[in-house]
């Protein structure tokens, strides 16, 4: 099926990692380069089905696509000891695309010569838009855990793990409204990037629909986002119960330290442009205690699979990488086994051949991963699951019931 096509959301993030969304909203043309593999095409045969994964693996956005590769590696151990998928194990492969869209490329080209059959991947959305039109001309299934622009999906050959943008803003209002947060709710965005307008536009519809009063909608631009005073001071004299803020955690941060300098008491509630809060430097982390943000994944979740999940990654990984992204990346996999499974997958089949088994299988399954329980996949390639949030308590995320 030809997917709609969606406004096109071209930022490419200024980084920081320091940022930890960044590997699910950035994308940038740096001139760094470098690719590794998680293995050579030694030893790979008919027998086992390959599964390529591209992220960033070196520069400053490293430990997101680590994250994955490592949330990727993980699941196929597990599915490999319990006997494959279709009685044939899982290799995965793995690319550096240092964050770049063009490097990116040549990181699938690379994958395709090691006979890539399926692609979870990439991990940033603007290497994943130009990958995703790469993988639809050669019919290459792919599944992106953590690329969040609309278009990154773009071909009916091409899933999504995560929520897009602006399902983050109908699934923050639904969440609110589900725990009963807040009647009355502010809204401080930037009108200037589509990450943050996107996100804001379906969440202001949903409010409504859900019976949620927004009481301000106050923007900036990248061009003003250091100065808040005016946009606080009518948060502050509207009665809102609530600041919602779809923006990033830089800008976050100023908005906390002047609305605390303006006496502002209010609850605040972000997506996963929050993650990174606790990073900021010199930023007085006390000012964000009890701040919720929508995030797919928490470490200290008390349910059997997070626990036996944060168990076998600390294992193996260590926990510098343990995060939403390693969590997205382990619930692609098993997303892979399910649909392989259904479609009757064989190592043998070409790439285009599983590719159009696997797309109509997508539609036709459910599984409960870390990121969500009851998990299905429209033909658009979205996922439908129950959001999830964390709340910052002394400086840590802490699991929202």
């Amino acid at each position: 099926m030809k997917k709609h096509f969606k406004k096109v959301l071209a930022l490419a993030l200024s980084l920081a990692v320091s940022v930890p969304f960044l590997a699910a909203c950035g994308g940038n043309n740096g001139s760094s380069s470098g690719t590794t593999s998680k293995s050579d095409d030694k030893g790979s045969s008919a027998s086992t089905l390959k599964v390529g994964v591209i992220g960033p693996l070196t520069g400053d956005a490293a430990v997101y696509g680590n994250a994955v590769k490592n949330g990727a590696q993980l699941a196929i151990d597990e599915i490999n000891n319990a006997g494959g998928v279709n009685g044939v194990k899982l290799e995965l492969y793995a690319e550096d695309d240092v964050n770049d869209t063009e490097k990116a490329v040549n990181a699938y080209n690379a994958l395709k010569d090691k006979g890539m059959q399926i692609l979870l991947g990439t991990v940033t959305s603007q290497p994943c838009i130009s990958v995703e039109a790469e993988a639809k001309n050669d019919n290459i299934f792919l599944i992106t855990p953590s690329a969040t622009t609309v278009e990154a999906i773009d071909g009916d050959n091409a899933f999504r793990v995560c929520f897009s943008d602006p399902d983050q803003g109908t699934a923050s209002a639904t969440y609110i409204a589900d725990k009963n947060l807040a009647k009355k709710i502010a809204v401080i965005y930037d009108s200037s990037i589509s990450y943050s307008s996107g996100i804001y536009d379906n969440f202001q519809k949903k409010a409504k629909e859900l019976g949620l009063e927004v009481v301000a909608a106050e923007s900036f631009t990248g061009d003003s986002k250091t100065d808040f005073s005016t946009q606080i001071q009518k948060v502050k004299s509207s009665g809102a119960e609530l600041l919602f803020l779809p923006i990033y955690y830089q800008e976050a941060s100023l908005i906390l330290q002047q609305a605390k300098t303006a006496g502002l008491e209010i609850k605040y509630f972000g997506c996963d442009g929050l993650d990174g809060l606790l990073t900021v430097k010199n930023f007085d982390t006390s000012l964000a205690e009890n701040v919720m943000l929508l995030t797919p994944f928490s470490a200290d979740a008390k349910d059997e699979k997070t626990q036996n999940f944060v168990k076998s990654f600390k294992e193996k990984f260590g926990d510098e990488t343990l995060n939403q992204f390693a969590a997205d990346a382990y619930d692609g996999v098993y997303a892979i086994k399910a649909a392989a499974e259904k479609s009757g997958v064989k190592a043998d089949m070409s790439a285009s051949d599983i590719c159009d088994a696997m797309k109509k299988a997508m539609t036709d399954i459910k599984i409960d991963g870390l990121t969500g329980t009851g998990i299905t996949w429209s033909a658009e390639g979205e996922p439908t699951k129950a959001p999830k949030a964390v709340k910052i308590v002394n400086g840590a995320y802490t699991a929202m019931d």
